[in-house]
């Protein structure tokens, strides 16, 4: 018998793999959820992101509420998000009972809408340079944050949750007379200087643009094919935005920030652009503005078929979805938020990157899981989720 080891009994090469584990608490992480990654050599081959780890039930507290009520707590869905969610709930019951909104309204809750999208971009980079661990600019980032918390708070009432729209308009409280238009328009002209500044500040700091640049690539191919959408999208070049079609955006210009790079850098830009969109709109919501009422009252509760609406919220498009009984009450809410496909499309951008840049990689889709699991039916050693409708169409009405 020949000596030589035919070619196929020859021992298969062996690839060793390790898991590095982080989560579900993490000081490097922005929200409650795992991550898997497996590594050689300190470069990530494969990612696992395992999310629902501060599961609240927040869609079934819905079931049977008014839907009044139901709008008080779809503004506490998210602290970051608090208006983008009251806002898309009303529109929802608006959409579905035809229910009129005034001209000013719409304008008024366009207003809050990108006051609250550019303190989200600034917690998202508080946040970032947080894990760089560029602490100067991570606290910079919140302090350039707090004029437009404190203008949140002059519109609605409240720093966090402003609680502005309401079913057929803003409540009174919402406001915005002449003296509230001088201040807004001083804070914008103020924040421009301090943000200039700052972002020249960024670009030219090596150790910054060292981290971010070149790492965690998502091909736009990858970005539409694992439905990344927001700036996570849009910096992977996917020209995507719900404002362009939603009616409430139509009299404001402005321009959707795309980007071809893809990269972590790519994705910080496209929010700090992304902020000067947001002042460009402001500035045009108070130039425009159109006398009259606030708020419509002419309407009553009634039955109503499942409606479906969409709004560009901060980190990409989320969709509300629900239906009215009888005596107009809440039945099978459903809540689709961006972040549990950005962050699987984080699972691909992260694959090459080293070890240490991964976690910014993943961070750099500013996740915000916001608590809304669906319902998962377990028989046995297999499991099936139901989204809202199926949920309807085997079990009926929860009651």
């Amino acid at each position: 018998m020949s000596d030589q080891v035919k070619e196929s009994e020859q021992p298969s090469k062996t690839v060793i793999e390790k898991e590095l584990s982080f989560g579900p608490v993490h000081p490097v992480l922005l929200e409650p959820y795992r991550i898997r990654l497996f590594v050689n050599n300190e470069i990530v081959e494969d990612c696992e992101i395992v999310i629902n780890m501060n599961y609240r039930g927040m869609e079934r507290i819905f079931e049977g509420l008014p839907f009044e009520r139901g709008l008080l707590m779809a503004e506490k869905v998210c602290g970051i998000c608090s208006n983008v969610h009251a806002w898309n709930s009303v529109r929802v019951v608006e959409k579905g009972l035809k229910i009129e909104v005034p001209e000013r309204a719409n304008y008024i809750r366009v207003l809050t809408q990108e006051l609250q999208r550019i303190t989200s971009h600034l917690i998202f980079f508080g946040h970032a340079f947080e894990i760089v661990g560029h602490e100067t600019f991570s606290m910079r980032s919140f302090l350039l944050r707090e004029s437009f918390m404190d203008l949140l708070a002059y519109v609605g009432g409240n720093r966090v949750m402003p609680a502005v729209p309401i079913t057929g308009g803003v409540r009174p409280r919402a406001e915005v007379p002449e003296s509230l238009k001088r201040v807004i328009l001083e804070r914008l002209e103020d924040f421009e200087k301090k943000y200039g500044a700052f972002v020249g500040r960024i670009v030219a700091d090596p150790m910054v643009m060292s981290r971010v640049t070149g790492i965690g690539i998502l091909s736009k191919e990858d970005a539409i094919s694992l439905h990344a959408t927001g700036p996570t999208g849009r910096s992977s070049n996917y020209d995507y935005d719900v404002r362009r079609e939603m009616p409430e955006y139509k009299p404001f210009e402005f321009n959707v920030i795309t980007l071809p790079d893809g990269d972590t850098k790519a994705r910080v830009v496209t929010r700090a652009l992304e902020i000067l969109e947001s002042i460009k709109i402001i500035r045009q919501v108070l130039r425009d503005m159109p006398e009259g009422p606030i708020v419509n009252r002419s309407w009553k509760p009634s039955r109503m078929d499942f409606t479906t609406m969409y709004l560009e919220t901060f980190r990409g498009e989320l969709m509300h979805s629900y239906a009215l009984d009888d005596q107009g009450l809440i039945r099978n809410y459903k809540i689709r938020t961006p972040t549990p496909t950005n962050l699987a499309a984080m699972e691909k951008a992260c694959v090459g990157d080293h070890v240490t840049e991964a976690l910014l990689t993943i961070a750099s889709c500013d996740p915000c899981e916001t608590c809304c699991t669906r319902a998962e039916v377990v028989t046995g050693s297999s499991s099936t989720i139901l989204s809202g409708r199926e949920a309807v169409e085997k079990y009926g009405w929860r009651r």
